[in-house]
């Protein structure tokens, strides 16, 4: 097996990718934590890594963001731990994984509502334009919510705490979805 690795945007967080699916066709897995990793053996042999503080699954890679050490002190470790575990073919979710604590969720469900259709075209430009893109980096930003004109957006992965995000939201997310919806106004990052 051998495993590629790419540097993102962010200096913290190195994207692995095994040449096989991660999450697949599922949604992408956010483990911002050694508890949220619970959730994964692959995530919590990974947090059982010294420095390792964040784990991330996209559909075909991993991201792993790291505290102040170097990475060549850290990568052949991820390296191991990622190829061991997929040499043993074992499962990177738990089958008893609960959807809700690591997966993409939208908090604004109100699709029924005065701005039924601003979300629906807001969720179709993130899906379409927006994640494939910052997928690309290593990272994943999901819907939030829209109130008054600001988007909500979270950011995981390489794009949490990356010292671009706010140039990537404000000159990037925010003028496109001006560009095709004019009651959008800002939009905002959320924790």
């Amino acid at each position: 097996m051998f495993i590629q690795t790419e540097a993102t945007p962010n200096p913290s967080t190195l994207k692995f990718m095994p040449g096989q699916a991660v999450m697949g066709t599922e949604s992408p897995a956010d483990f911002p934590n050694a508890e949220a990793a619970k959730a994964s053996p692959l995530a919590s042999a990974l947090f059982a890594l010294e420095h390792v503080t964040g784990v991330f699954f996209g559909a075909d890679f991993i991201t792993v963001t790291k505290d102040d050490a170097e990475w060549q002190h850290i990568k052949p470790a991820i390296l191991t731990t990622i190829m061991d575990h997929f040499v043993a073919g074992l499962p990177v979710m738990h089958a008893a994984t609960t959807q809700g604590s690591v997966h993409a969720a939208d908090t604004q469900d109100d699709e029924t509502g005065p701005d039924a259709e601003i979300i629906g075209a807001i969720k179709q430009l993130l899906d379409t334009r927006v994640r494939p893109a910052v997928a690309q980096d290593g990272g994943d930003i999901v819907f939030h919510g829209y109130r008054d004109g600001v988007v909500s957006l979270h950011m995981r992965g390489a794009c949490a705490g990356c010292p671009s995000a706010t140039a990537t939201l404000k000159h990037g997310i925010e003028n496109l979805l001006r560009h095709y919806i004019p009651s959008v106004t800002e939009v905002r990052a959320v924790m």
